[in-house]
């Protein structure tokens, strides 16, 4: 729900969403789901039921092209908060709708991915996804300024994550398709970061405040899809996804391009966020090299023991 405080801002922030809406729509560029499926690799489920060993992807790939698919899926909680958060007029409506337009083609082109090569079960794939729509994504006490921030860095981890997938998949039509999802990505990421510099330059104290939060409160919108803390262990442990990929590559950039720690005439509250998000970072990335150790170790045992099996 805006507040009156929310909708002040956005008349304000109007001209600079229409730029950015305009810039947008400038750079887009139109894709079609179909052409990046292989659809000569399908065939029936009935003829051939569906068996693990069908999927040639990595198994952590294989897992983050799921979650990431489950994810998408959610899209009609994400276009309600956002549409509650920023209105269904003017640039701020044609935003919204241009970006859930262009979210929907992931899932669609994802799944069909999936389905045509055998990547995933699709019993399983589709009980998931009901499960993870059943519960919806929602975020208490955001507002306007927060939805901004959280979208800003929410948008650029999903831009790593597809892209990392991709990659870790190690078959060209998946890399090509998650790529192509990725560059939505990074577009939808600049818009929502423009709109929180413009913010900081209108309201810098309550911005600063709004960006605290989102920082020391982030969570991915899939937290609520089935088994999601065991799927994130793992997609961490391939390097796809993990706390020194989300201090490196998407914290730490976003702050410096609102040139965060350098910003002035900050009332005592947003000094006090600043210095909060700072002590934050050092420990964030305390916990990224902790991870990675551990990480490590478990590798280490796991070729171990493959050693001593293929020895034995």
């Amino acid at each position: 729900m805006r507040s009156p405080t929310d909708l002040d801002l956005l008349r304000e922030l109007e001209p600079v969403a229409e730029a950015n809406v305009n810039r947008h729509l400038s750079v887009a560029q139109e894709w079609m789901p179909h052409e990046y499926v292989p659809w000569s690799l399908g065939r029936d489920f009935d003829a051939l039921p569906w068996e693990a060993e069908q999927s040639t992807l990595p198994a952590a790939a294989r897992i983050a092209f799921e979650l990431n698919l489950l994810t998408e899926d959610n899209l009609p909680s994400y276009h309600r908060l956002i549409a509650e958060g920023f209105g269904k007029e003017g640039a701020w409506g044609t935003w919204v709708h241009r970006w859930t337009a262009e979210e929907g083609r992931h899932a669609i082109a994802m799944r069909d991915y999936l389905m045509v090569t055998r990547g995933a079960d699709p019993v399983g794939l589709e009980r998931d996804r009901m499960f993870a729509m059943s519960s919806g994504f929602d975020r208490e006490d955001a507002f306007a300024l927060r939805e901004m921030a959280y979208v800003s860095f929410q948008e650029l981890a999903t831009r790593v994550s597809h892209r990392n997938t991709g990659r870790a998949c190690a078959e060209p039509y998946a890399e090509k398709l998650l790529t192509r999802v990725a560059t939505d990505e990074n577009l939808h990421m600049i818009f929502y970061r423009n709109m929180v510099a413009a913010a900081l330059e209108l309201e810098p104290s309550r911005t600063v405040q709004a960006i605290r939060d989102e920082i020391l409160g982030f969570q991915m919108p899939g937290v609520g899809i089935r088994d999601f803390r065991r799927k994130a262990i793992q997609i961490a442990r391939a390097g796809i996804y993990n706390l020194r990929i989300h201090h490196d590559d998407v914290v730490t950039p976003i702050l410096r391009q609102w040139r965060f720690f350098e910003l002035t005439g900050l009332d005592a509250d947003a000094e006090q966020a600043r210095e909060d998000v700072s002590t934050f970072l050092t420990g964030l990335d305390a916990a990224a090299n902790a991870q990675q150790e551990k990480l490590d170790r478990t590798t280490a045992r796991i070729h171990q023991r493959g050693e001593a099996l293929a020895s034995a």
